[in-house]
């Protein structure tokens, strides 16, 4: 199960993301907004957040206009490595060597195509462990001192 969430600014391609899940048959839970309705992007990002580190859902969706804010946000959840991403290499990279479990993005900044594709190497993408476990683990440790 996936997490989606996004604050007004990010809605728009939240409705582009949801139609591709729709299509690819992924299963999600809706943690955002709806149409025209104003909304503080930390709140969006903490939902899907609390929502991958309860377990309730493996990854992660969130969107703002920028993808700065949520990434931000995200990332003070305990247990959640949010990743910026604006190309298809980063969003394969965030997952191969970060262990990235909740993909950010930006409606203002990427297009809606590019976005698809982005998610899709999210989501295709596994984690290499190995040497990147190790950098992974000193991660959490920073985060748990």
């Amino acid at each position: 199960m996936l997490a989606i969430g996004s604050d007004h600014a990010g809605y728009a391609l939240k409705q582009h993301i949801i139609a591709y899940l729709r299509a690819q048959e992924v299963g999600f839970q809706d943690y955002g907004v709806s149409q025209g309705e104003a909304a503080d992007y930390p709140l969006a990002a903490q939902k899907v957040a609390q929502a991958v580190a309860g377990g309730a859902c493996a990854r992660g969706i969130v969107l703002c206009g920028t993808g700065i804010g949520v990434s931000i946000a995200a990332n003070k959840v305990r247990g959640i490595r949010a990743a910026l991403c604006h190309d298809t290499f980063s969003a394969r990279m965030c997952r191969q060597h970060n262990d990235a479990n909740v993909l950010c993005m930006g409606e203002r900044v990427v297009g809606a195509g590019l976005a698809l594709d982005i998610v899709a190497a999210f989501l295709a993408t596994g984690f290499e462990g190995g040497r990147h476990q190790r950098r992974v683990a000193m991660i959490d440790d920073l985060e748990n001192r």
